[in-house]
């Protein structure tokens, strides 16, 4: 490990480099901030000890400069006249500790290594999130999933809500998830939770947590989502769920970085990043006055819409074989390969369930055929031909269209599960409130 020291007394220059050349160290030296920093740059230490007090170029100003270039060194400030205030400024600045002159060279010792502890958790963590981030990658290479990727990179370092729209089942949670991980909070948690998975009168203890004796039975505080997303994300589906004296409360959480639990007096601080989602129109419940048009303004700042399978039919090769590589890992069998003729076939298919119906189908396949070799017959067998037996002659409008697609796939889907609506939310990745809702708007009969 490569050590600088800058200092502009010899005497401490010699016996710190002599006693951590001792230690087992690389050490180099320089005798102010103009000649350290040029050593930074030509030899590229992993840690420096920098003297505040220096000549010409202090030790702030030189910190200030190297944090700018030098981002993966580690500093150490030394300072003989060492105040409070220096050290949280230096700190601040980006140091990892302050040592006071005269230098003990046994705290010298235990301060690097405590900061070797801190590398190798901090380079253990890094790999484990660049491992993730892999298996969260956006798979396509269509024009707009091009644009959808190039606009994550631009707003993944920023602190700004924003609003993720598209169909079911078209990839909103990872799009969210990539947003999260690819930020500086990518470390802090990433909390998910479904308005639609509880009652309006819910939905504000789940996100703003519940104080002690609020409601009867409630004999300790709860913390709620948004304390559980400290420092990190909350993700919000389906966010036209959630009641408007709600959205006021997440305004005001946005603009003055504080809130009240339900029931509580007490305003607590949060920094907490919002990522929300929709699946209707939420333009439309403006207008009804269904949905704070302020609110809707605010996360429209930066919208996101996730394109449709139909719409990026292009990637779907790329997508057959992601998700066959996937199944023949879990399943330990060889990958299957599918026939030019049985692609073209799923190309031209609607997909209403998206790329998750486009998963769920690809691991049906896995399952009902035992030959490596997939062909246009295989893919019949495997429901896609009966699936997209839709009538159009009827459907004078894109939603129309959408809507009888959507009613005949939950048809079928709650078929193959024997009426089970518990288990079909679950296959198709709907919570179990949404589907009930859906199947009483469409005028599903179920026999279980």
């Amino acid at each position: 490990m490569k050590i600088l020291i800058v200092d502009d007394e010899k005497p401490i220059r010699d016996v710190l480099s002599a006693s951590l050349r001792d230690e087992g160290y690389q050490v180099d030296t320089a005798a102010n901030g103009e000649e350290g920093l040029m050593k930074m740059q030509t030899d590229s230490p992993q840690i420096v000890f920098l003297d505040i007090w220096m000549p010409g170029m202090d030790g702030i100003e030189t910190l200030k400069q190297a944090r700018q270039k030098f981002s993966q060194i580690e500093f150490i400030m030394i300072s003989g006249h060492g105040t409070i205030e220096t050290a949280v400024k230096s700190t601040k600045l980006g140091a990892y500790d302050f040592i006071e002159k005269p230098l003990s060279i046994d705290k010298i010792v235990i301060t690097l290594n405590n900061l070797k502890n801190y590398l190798n958790e901090k380079e253990e963590k890094t790999a484990l999130l660049n491992k993730l981030r892999k298996s969260l990658a956006i798979v396509g290479d269509a024009d707009n999933v091009k644009s959808l990727k190039q606009l994550i990179t631009q707003l993944a370092p920023s602190n700004s809500w924003c609003l993720v729209t598209g169909e079911n089942g078209a990839g909103k949670n990872l799009v969210a998830q990539n947003v999260h991980y690819f930020s500086p909070r990518a470390s802090q948690p990433f909390i998910e939770f479904n308005c639609a998975s509880v009652s309006e009168e819910l939905i504000e203890g789940e996100l703003f947590g519940i104080e002690k004796d609020a409601y009867p039975g409630v004999h300790k505080t709860r913390r709620g989502k948004i304390e559980l997303a400290q420092g990190g994300t909350l993700y919000l589906e389906e966010i036209q769920e959630v009641p408007p004296f709600v959205q006021m409360k997440l305004l005001k959480l946005l603009k003055e970085k504080k809130f009240q639990r339900y029931g509580g007096k007490d305003e607590i601080l949060s920094d907490v990043r919002v990522l929300a989602s929709n699946t209707q129109d939420l333009g439309e419940l403006v207008r009804q006055s269904k949905f704070r048009e302020d609110f809707y303004t605010m996360l429209q700042t930066v919208p996101f819409r996730v394109p449709a399978l139909r719409e990026r039919a292009t990637d779907i090769p790329t997508l057959v074989s992601y998700f066959s590589d996937s199944f023949a890992r879990e399943s330990g069998e060889t990958k299957k390969v599918f026939s030019e003729k049985a692609i073209q076939l799923m190309q031209e298919y609607a997909w209403p369930g998206n790329v998750r119906e486009l998963k769920n189908f690809v691991e049906r396949v896995y399952i009902l055929t035992p030959l490596e070799y997939i062909d246009v017959h295989d893919v019949k067998f495997a429901g896609l031909e009966d699936v997209s037996k839709s009538t159009t002659a009827a459907m004078t409008t894109f939603r129309d269209a959408r809507a009888q697609f959507e009613k005949e796939y939950l048809v079928q889907k709650i078929k193959e599960n024997g009426g089970n609506i518990s288990k079909t939310a679950e296959v198709i990745g709907l919570e179990r409130s949404y589907l009930h809702r859906k199947i009483k708007s469409y005028g599903i009969e179920v026999n279980s």
